[in-house]
């Protein structure tokens, strides 16, 4: 029996009701294909893993939109 799962996304909280994957999240929050960065508790999650990488109950996720400037 699956378990809906809470997460935060920059501080604010947020419920998924099936197993998805960083780039999957990443989708959701119409965050792609524009560069960011992703960290996951505190860690940085290299964009190459981000597929592979699963979202799991009381995560903290931070999205960092990047920008160019002068």
């Amino acid at each position: 029996m699956w378990l809906p799962m809470r997460i935060d996304v920059n501080g604010q909280p947020m419920h998924l009701d099936e197993a998805i994957s960083i780039e999957q999240l990443l989708d959701r929050l119409d965050r792609t294909p524009g560069p960011c960065a992703v960290e996951r508790n505190g860690l940085l999650v290299p964009w190459r893993t981000r597929e592979a990488v699963q979202v799991e109950d009381g995560d903290a996720i931070e999205v960092v939109t990047l920008v160019g400037g002068g």
